[in-house]
Parts: structure tokens; C-alpha cells; sequence
């Protein structure tokens, strides 16, 4: 269980302190050169990961129904990781689970909570927690905060997303290793009855 839980509290907790930080910090489309080749550039994203949206930009229906996909499949994985635990699986794929788990329940933090404890980030604003005019969402309608930016890489995504796509690739290079099928191990007495008993090939007459 140790893996997974210090892989799930790590992510979950550098991902919202960096969201939290931009969030508060940055106006909406700030950029901050690192590197010539990354940026960090707050923009917020209202669908998927890397930007991408359900049903087109705008549509709460897409919104929600998005929202409600991931409470459901944090439940899944949530029972999936619970059961490895179980059947004391390798500790690598409880991390690989424990990454998924993580990004994408950073992410669905930022759908459920973010609209209602903060007010709306744009050009001329900087949002603040707890505004007391409210927040800018009802619950499971708020934005994802996305921030870095890779000259080579054009969509801009977040700790959480890095983390969602870092266990599924462990998950595709270990597959083998994961899930393989193990050969059977043949049992003491398999074994000295194969060693005892005498070679039709050898000696077909039986002498």
C-alpha cells in the first residue's frame, strides 16, 4: 500500500500547490519564461486534458456530463488500486495506478471545488479565495488550471495531466511484466515422476 499512497499524497499535493499558486498569482494568459523552450502560462480549461473540450466550447451539458465521467472513473480506479493492494501487486504498477489515480483526481478537485471558492480569473484580475461576491461556478462546473507550456509540445497542461500520462505509459512498457502470463510450476511429485518414469524415445523396447 506504502507505494501508492506516497505516489497519490505527492502528486495531489504539488499539483493543487502549484494550481493554487497560479491561480492567485497570475492573470489569466500570464506568461513567466523559465527557459526559452518553457513557459509558465496560466490559461484554464474548461474540458478535457491538454485542452481539449466535450462537445465544443461552451456547452455545459458536455461540462457536467465530463465532470460526472471523472467522479466515476476516480471510483473505478480507486476499486481497481484497492484490489492490486490486495493481491500484493508489484510496486511498480501500484504506482503506475497510483499516478492515474492522482492526475485524475487533481483534476476533478479543480471541476468540483474551484468555482466556488474563487472568483474569475481574466486579463484584469487576479482571483481571489473566498471572494464575497462568490465564486464563479456551481459545483462540477469549474475550470481545470493549466500551466506549463513546452515550445515542442503545443497543448498546455498541468501536474496533474503529466501525471495521468506518466502512469499510463509504465502501464504500456511493463504491460509484460504486469500481466504477463506466468507458466505454471510443476509440483514435486510432477517432477520426480518425470525423472523415474523411462524414455519411450530412448528406450522403446522398455529395457
Amino acid at each position: 500500500m506504502r507505494p501508492a499512497l506516497i505516489t497519490i499524497f505527492t502528486v495531489l499535493f504539488v499539483d493543487q500547490l502549484v494550481k493554487i499558486y497560479i491561480k492567485t498569482h497570475f492573470y489569466l494568459g500570464e506568461s513567466y519564461e523559465v527557459f526559452s523552450w518553457f513557459h509558465i502560462h496560466f490559461i484554464e480549461n474548461k474540458g478535457m486534458a491538454f485542452g481539449y473540450e466535450l462537445g465544443g466550447s461552451g456547452n455545459q451539458l458536455g461540462k457536467l456530463a465530463l465532470s460526472v465521467f471523472r467522479l466515476l472513473a476516480i471510483i473505478g480506479i480507486a476499486w481497481y488500486l484497492r484490489k492490486l493492494i490486495k493481491e500484493k501487486a508489484k510496486p511498480l504498477l501500484l504506482i503506475s495506478i497510483g499516478l492515474i489515480f492522482a492526475g485524475a483526481f487533481g483534476n476533478i478537485i479543480d471541476s468540483m471545488f474551484y468555482g466556488l471558492i474563487y472568483n474569475e480569473s481574466h486579463e484584469l484580475q487576479v482571483a481571489t479565495f473566498m471572494p464575497k461576491e462568490g465564486g464563479y461556478a456551481p459545483f462540477l462546473y469549474g475550470n481545470v488550471v493549466d500551466m506549463l507550456s513546452f515550445s515542442f509540445f503545443p497543448p498546455i497542461f498541468n501536474i496533474a495531466d503529466s501525471s495521468i500520462s506518466i502512469g499510463v505509459a509504465i502501464l504500456v512498457l511493463k504491460q509484460k511484466s504486469f500481466f504477463g502470463h506466468k507458466k505454471p510450476v510443476e509440483t514435486t511429485a510432477e517432477v520426480k515422476e518425470a525423472v523415474d518414469s523411462p524414455s519411450t524415445e530412448s528406450n522403446p523396447a522398455g529395457e
